[in-house]
């Protein structure tokens, strides 16, 4: 499939580590507003440069844009582009407003054409491996998934010196102004909804706790940075996310089920490992000893924690297994292979390689229009909430995921 980009920031070059794991894209070219972004990232990777969005849009040649511009943006930029009569794959959330998204969907049937959204890690080995172990019974019935979403106290990371390859800035500002709810929320929403449906109540609570988060910005900007939502889903289960930028690292989810729960510790790592612990009367009372709870090494032999699984791997998953940038001399191989072992190994392009591998197959979408409006819905929601909190039932749904994917 032939793909163009809209937006050459920081994200741009993410998408990028892995873009030789897919021959079967090829990249026509890029715009940016920012024309001097368009140039770097065209004279860096090669990519034909587009004077304006206009031109990337009259492209024949072009199949599908990849919208990665500011959340703000998103929704202008994908209407014009379906109305253009090209698939769309946009970045996350979808719009800011439920009626926009799902004026999106429809005016792409109305064209003929297709659109998807990130996040694409619901095609991690990780969560494919969660996935299985549920569907075969390793935990019995699924009642209660834990998701952590705190991504490090933002006012202390020293972003603004954190730049791309080509040079893009951190989008420090976007994130403050955005909140970590619409950046980060999605991650977690996306596995959880595949395995458990569709939510029919949420319980939601968001707040600003950090003042003067960057010198540009001092004070509150009135944007969430700490969120938290109790789900209750189509089957009875339920499910708490939290998500911040106040607190510590931490991206752990459990998948708590009537005998046993499965765990993880990084939505970001597409090949994280998984564990699952059988519950026992043995394990379950070991927790109560503090010394077992603190030595894992001594846990392990009550049972606490569980064994490892070995991952179900993906048509894809040789994308975070080695070095797949265009560019890469020795110190940026290295500095990649420690972040893939030890940070985080995302594959940004698999939702679009997915989107691709549908239309040549003529197949339904794996992630359907109900499901990613749904998903959208749930993020307004939660970053909605405010310090009073609400309870109310989301007014989109989504069947069933097929079971399997390419």
């Amino acid at each position: 499939m032939n793909i163009a980009f809209v937006g050459c920031g920081f994200v741009f070059d993410i998408y990028m580590r892995t873009i030789r794991a897919h021959p079967e894209l090829t990249v026509k070219g890029v715009f940016d507003l920012k024309s001097e972004r368009s140039e770097k990232v065209g004279g860096y990777y090669g990519f034909r440069i587009y004077s304006d969005y206009e031109s990337l849009l009259a492209d024949p040649d072009v199949e599908a844009v990849i919208n990665l511009t500011n959340i703000g943006s998103h929704f202008e930029v994908t209407r014009r582009a379906l109305e253009a009569g090209k698939h769309v794959y946009s970045e996350k959330p979808l719009t800011k407003c439920l009626a926009e998204a799902r004026q999106l969907f429809a005016l792409a049937e109305a064209n003929g054409v297709r659109l998807y959204a990130a996040p694409c890690n619901i095609f991690s080995d990780t969560i494919r491996t969660i996935f299985k172990a549920v569907q075969d019974g390793a935990i019995g019935k699924p009642l209660l998934v834990y998701a952590e979403l705190d991504d490090n106290p933002i006012h202390l990371m020293q972003f603004e010196t954190v730049t791309s390859p080509t040079g893009a800035p951190w989008p420090l500002e976007e994130e403050i102004l955005e909140g970590c709810t619409y950046e980060h929320l999605g991650y977690h929403l996306v596995w959880i909804c595949g395995l458990l449906g569709p939510a029919v109540s949420v319980t939601a609570f968001s707040s600003e706790l950090i003042e003067n988060k960057m010198d540009q910005l001092p004070g509150k900007v009135g944007t969430p940075d700490y969120s938290v939502a109790c789900l209750h889903f189509v089957g009875g289960a339920s499910a708490r996310i939290t998500c911040s930028v106040v607190a510590p690292r931490d991206h752990r989810m459990r998948v708590i089920g009537s005998e046993g729960e499965l765990r993880t510790d990084s939505y970001r790592h597409y090949r994280s490992p998984v564990f699952l612990e059988r519950y026992s009367k043995m394990s379950l009372n070991a927790r109560k000893f503090q010394t077992l709870r603190t030595h894992p090494g001594l846990g392990r032999l009550f049972g606490i924690g569980g064994n490892r699984l070995k991952l179900t791997r993906n048509w894809k998953s040789i994308a975070v297994e080695k070095d797949q940038q265009i560019r890469s001399s020795l110190k940026r191989r290295l500095l990649e292979w420690i972040r893939r072992r030890e940070v985080y190994a995302q594959d940004k392009f698999v939702g679009i390689a997915e989107m691709a591998q549908d239309i040549k197959q003529i197949r339904s979408q794996f992630l359907s229009p109900d499901f990613i409006v749904h998903i959208t819905e749930l993020t307004l929601l939660v970053q909605s909430a405010g310090v009073g909190g609400i309870a109310v039932k989301p007014a989109t749904s989504f069947a069933p995921l097929r079971k399997t994917q390419g």
